[in-house]
């Protein structure tokens, strides 16, 4: 899988995070495994990710069980 595609799944899978303001362990877990499907965090998975940190630290997405 290109950089592109590994791109667009982890996109997906963050929207939807953020969709349902809720992130569980399982959700979590897929989207760490996405980002590091093709063995590289490109800048644009990183700058996901960090969107995704920064809405789980001001409280728009929670984390549950």
């Amino acid at each position: 899988m290109d950089s592109g595609q590994t791109g667009g799944k982890l996109s997906e899978l963050i929207k939807k995070a953020i969709s349902d303001c809720e992130l569980t362990q399982a959700e979590h877990d897929e989207i760490l495994a996405a980002a590091s499907e093709d063995h590289v965090i490109d800048s644009q998975e990183r700058a996901l990710l960090a969107q995704l940190q920064e809405l789980i630290s001001n409280g728009t997405v929670k984390k549950v069980r």
